[in-house]
């Protein structure tokens, strides 16, 4: 049986500076309903970072992104969710879950020790120094 290692999804939002405070108080805690449907949908490992100015990277896992992006586009929770979110963000065109665009990821240090062979790894080998 193989394996495949899950898709990593990255994005980025800008919040509205005046409505961070809202927009985090909305996140602690999100409907159980909105979670269930997020779980639903095969999402995984799903983090929010906020930084200054409004700026959220979002982060999750999913075997397969565009049918979790599907099942929440047709989620009557996930629409009702968004639609509140949706004035939260500058620059945003349709629901936030939908029309952030990912970030390209450039480095995953699991795959590169995994593909250089961990045995390989200076850490892993015995060191020569005295």
């Amino acid at each position: 049986m193989t394996s495949t290692a899950p898709t990593r999804v990255c994005f980025q939002l800008q919040i509205r500076p005046e409505l961070l405070d809202e927009y985090v108080a909305r996140h602690t805690p999100v409907w159980p309903e909105m979670l269930a449907e997020i779980a639903a949908s095969g999402r995984r490992n799903y983090s929010l970072f906020l930084g200054e100015g409004g700026r959220l990277i979002g982060y999750y896992e999913t075997d397969d992104d565009a049918a979790a992006q599907a099942y929440l586009a047709a989620s009557p929770v996930a629409a009702r969710w968004e639609a509140e979110m949706a004035r939260f963000f500058l620059g945003l065109d349709g629901r936030p879950d939908q029309a952030a665009t990912p970030l390209a990821e450039i480095f995953n240090l699991h795959d590169q020790l995994a593909s250089a062979g961990e045995a390989s790894h200076p850490l892993n080998e015995e060191s020569d120094a005295s």
